[in-house]
């Protein structure tokens, strides 16, 4: 059965959008998600579906729509992905918890870097579904302005680590 990894936006940041990770779980048990697991406080959860990547989206962001007010936005990816997301990172000698991987719902447009700018030297490179943007000065003060990223929720490169490790002893265990 595959394994998925959901990435919710705007969930447990600065006191908006609360959700206790065991609700969260409780919701994607009652979507019939297997295996369900729920990492930091910030909207990660990893778990097991037979359904197809874009369904277990759609039908996690509806129901977390039901229970918030208002869709999320959600992002799912499969182990491989998220595999491939960690092993493809850029910037090689940036700590990992100041490399973000922004997560789209969708491929982002080419152009998509055109109009960054970056006043603390931060870097950005596209990758599909995904944005890596390296942070020197760490992400908390930036004044970054990179429009492409608002569709997206970001994860720090150690959180989307963890996430594929979560994944993978997942699809061991099977």
């Amino acid at each position: 059965m595959p394994v998925y990894i959901a990435l919710l936006r705007a969930v447990n940041v600065g006191g908006t959008g609360a959700l206790p990770m065991a609700e969260l779980k409780a919701i994607c048990e009652g979507l019939g998600f297997s295996d369900v697991k729920t990492y930091i406080q910030s909207g990660n959860v990893v778990f097991c579906s037979d359904e197809l990547e874009k369904t277990v989206e759609e039908r996690l962001d509806e129901a977390l729509g039901r229970k918030m007010g208002k869709p999320p936005g959600v992002m799912v990816r499969t182990r491989k992905e998220l595999d491939d997301i960690v092993a493809d990172a850029p910037f090689p000698d940036a700590k990992p918890n100041l490399l973000l991987v922004y997560f789209l719902p969708e491929k982002a447009p080419s152009d998509a870097l055109e109009k960054m700018v970056a006043p603390d030297g931060e870097e950005a490179k596209l990758a599909g579904r995904e944005i890596y943007v390296h942070y020197p000065n760490g992400s908390g003060r930036s004044k970054l302005k990179l429009p492409g990223l608002k569709p997206g929720t970001s994860r720090n490169l150690n959180t989307v680590r963890k996430l594929a490790e979560m994944a993978a002893d997942m699809e061991n265990e099977d």
